[in-house]
């Protein structure tokens, strides 16, 4: 890798990351996710337009940015949530987005418009749990009743489709990828019992007392944590999101010392630097042309999105959420990019994939994380408005 190249790249998507939060606040009418931005930026830096950076001198800092992305997902996940009524309609919810791709991939299969089946299919049934986080989180969606059905929802639309590409996607025998996988489960299983181990020595005292000095104690074993277990999966020929999910859900067990004070920092470290940094880098590789070319492909695979993964919420959830909560869940559910830009890449990789298709598909999931969340928080705002009249006096004296 060219260092000067390398450095040229990292600055200007730096400068597209700065800019970024300050280009939504003036933009005029909602405010957009700061993704959109984003990946629009890298859209302009990239090859295709101004030629001024280059994802592959990056490469290495991009996948660490998509560790942060997905370790931050996995920690706000509580497993306690799948033996639970939220948990146990999620599954059922993405069984049923997954035999509706399956049938309606197969139909486009059989009439020449899609090859990679399986790669297309497991696209239709994710959910962006991790892009939606800040704008969850920003907008108070995470609380309450809703937020654990939410929560539960968003994490199986990741985290199954995660287990769907390792087993079928990354090593050529199955039997492989499933051991693998159990081998990936044990070693983040037995890091959850790994405090136990230190509790009340020695080591344990200077974690703790080197939380909020220079030592920075806690960032610098959690930052271990992540790269362990994407080395691990890496090595196991394993996409790396799955370690970086169980790297979060191994920290929610462990989290040493001040918990909020850690997570404050993962937040700073994270949204700060790396994870924008990752979604500049993924808009650099999206191919606008075959986007303006094909149009259509984008507009039919937008749809798919929220007819395969939105939809189901409507009417598994009628015993347990009202109407306006179950629209804002298709939307929410319905929204992905990460995975897309993954699995897109999977497809060019191994030649399965039309290369009109993948950029399609990455195109419809960055509409889906531009139009989904903010009618979301659209329909959220005018909840609240509502409910606020409601408890107001009818009249004043």
């Amino acid at each position: 890798m060219d260092l000067a190249r390398g450095l040229d790249t990292l600055l200007f998507t730096a400068i597209v990351a700065a800019l970024t939060p300050v280009l939504v606040a003036l933009l005029p009418g909602p405010r957009i996710p700061q993704v959109v931005v984003l990946l629009a930026g890298g859209v302009l830096i990239g090859p295709q337009v101004l030629g001024w950076a280059d994802r592959a001198e990056i490469d290495l800092l991009v996948n660490v940015g998509l560790g942060f992305l997905f370790l931050l997902a996995g920690y706000e996940l509580d497993l306690r949530l799948f033996r639970e009524r939220p948990g146990r309609l999620a599954i059922a919810g993405w069984l049923v987005s997954l035999v509706l791709a399956a049938a309606l991939v197969g139909a486009l299969a059989a009439a020449g418009l899609v090859r990679a089946f399986v790669v297309v299919a497991l696209g239709l049934t994710t959910t962006a749990f991790g892009t939606l986080l800040p704008i969850l989180r920003d907008n108070e969606l995470l609380g309450g009743r809703f937020g654990r059905y939410l929560l539960a929802a968003g994490a199986v639309g990741e985290l199954f489709p995660i287990f769907a590409i390792a087993l079928f996607l990354g090593a050529t025998n199955k039997f492989v990828a499933l051991g693998s996988l159990a081998a990936v489960g044990v070693l983040a299983v037995v890091l959850t019992f790994v405090p136990r181990l230190v509790r009340g020595n020695r080591l344990e005292r200077i974690i703790r007392e080197g939380e909020g000095s220079t030592a920075q104690t806690t960032v610098r074993w959690t930052v271990l944590l992540l790269l362990l277990l994407l080395a691990v999966a890496e090595e196991f020929g394993l996409d790396v999101v799955l370690g970086a999910f169980l790297a979060g859900m191994v920290l929610r067990r462990w989290a040493p010392g001040d918990s909020h004070a850690l997570e404050g920092k993962l937040d700073a470290i994270g949204y700060g630097f790396f994870i924008p940094l990752f979604f500049v880098a993924s808009g650099m590789t999206l191919d606008v042309r075959s986007i303006a070319e094909a149009p259509l492909r984008l507009a039919a695979f937008f749809v798919l999105l929220l007819v395969v993964r939105g939809v189901p919420a409507l009417l598994l959830y009628r015993r347990d959420l009202p109407a306006v909560r179950r629209v804002q869940l298709m939307l929410l559910t319905a929204t992905a990019l990460p995975l897309l830009v993954a699995l897109a890449e999977i497809g060019l990789r191994n030649g399965t994939m039309l290369r009109e298709n993948a950029a399609a598909l990455v195109g419809a999931g960055a509409l889906s994380v531009l139009v989904f969340p903010m009618a979301a928080v659209l329909i959220e705002r005018r909840r609240r408005a509502g409910a606020q009249a409601a408890a107001a006096p009818s009249g004043t004296e």
